[in-house]
């Protein structure tokens, strides 16, 4: 992680956040924001590979700030961080693209845990967060017609091993390395793969690759 995106309004938590970001990335180059306007007038000045990013700004959601990265810089890795852990705050941020979803109640030695995994390409879930995504795919699951009821979706071999890696967590370096292609094209055959599925996040890719059948791949 080379550069960092912090978005806090309160001096105080924003400095308590950068100490833990520079405790796990060292050399990373941190660009501080209180506002969403100064963070969405940072995205086009710098390639970010992490943004922090918490939802009730003085002049609006952090959930913009998400959804311009993951217009912007479909690479880069948006987590929320968060006092609020109920349902209407948790799936919008998740559908606009975040990558993860902490509260900042949680232990110090969590947080810098889940930092660490980032880089391994593991979401940052809370603990309870993650109970939630998986209560509320489950119960879309159940409600989900079987996959023979369901137009088809026709994806490309290439396509399908892409969703697939993502789907199991892979960042796009990674995937580039595994099929020998650079991360600027898999980035764009991942918005290809979420324009076919009309999908927005990888919490949704998932749950398409299991319909799709792609887990029972080698």
């Amino acid at each position: 992680m080379n550069h960092i995106l912090l978005l806090e309004d309160l001096a105080e938590i924003r400095a308590w956040l950068r100490q833990l970001v520079t405790q796990v990335f060292a050399q990373a180059h941190i660009t501080e924001c209180a506002r969403v306007q100064d963070a969405l007038s940072a995205i086009p000045r710098q390639r970010f590979d992490l943004a922090l990013v918490d939802l009730g700004l003085p002049d609006g959601s952090g959930v913009t700030v998400v959804e311009a990265l993951r217009n912007q810089q479909p690479e880069a890795q948006s987590v929320i961080v968060t006092i609020h852990d109920d349902d209407e705050h948790l799936f919008p941020a998740l559908q606009a693209g975040a990558f993860g979803y902490v509260l900042k109640e949680q232990a110090r030695e969590l947080f810098v845990d889940q930092l660490q995994r980032i880089s391994q390409g593991e979401p940052p879930l809370s603990p309870s967060i993650a109970r939630k995504v998986i209560a509320h795919f489950a119960q879309q699951s159940r409600r989900t017609p079987s996959a023979n009821a369901m137009p088809d979706v026709q994806l490309t071999e290439r396509e399908s091993e892409v969703l697939l890696r993502v789907a199991k967590g892979f960042t796009l370096p990674e995937i580039g390395v595994q099929l020998g292609l650079s991360r600027h094209t898999i980035a764009d055959y991942v918005k290809q793969i979420y324009r076919k599925l009309n999908v927005s996040s990888r919490a949704e890719a998932a749950l398409e690759a299991q319909r799709l059948g792609l887990f029972g791949r080698n």
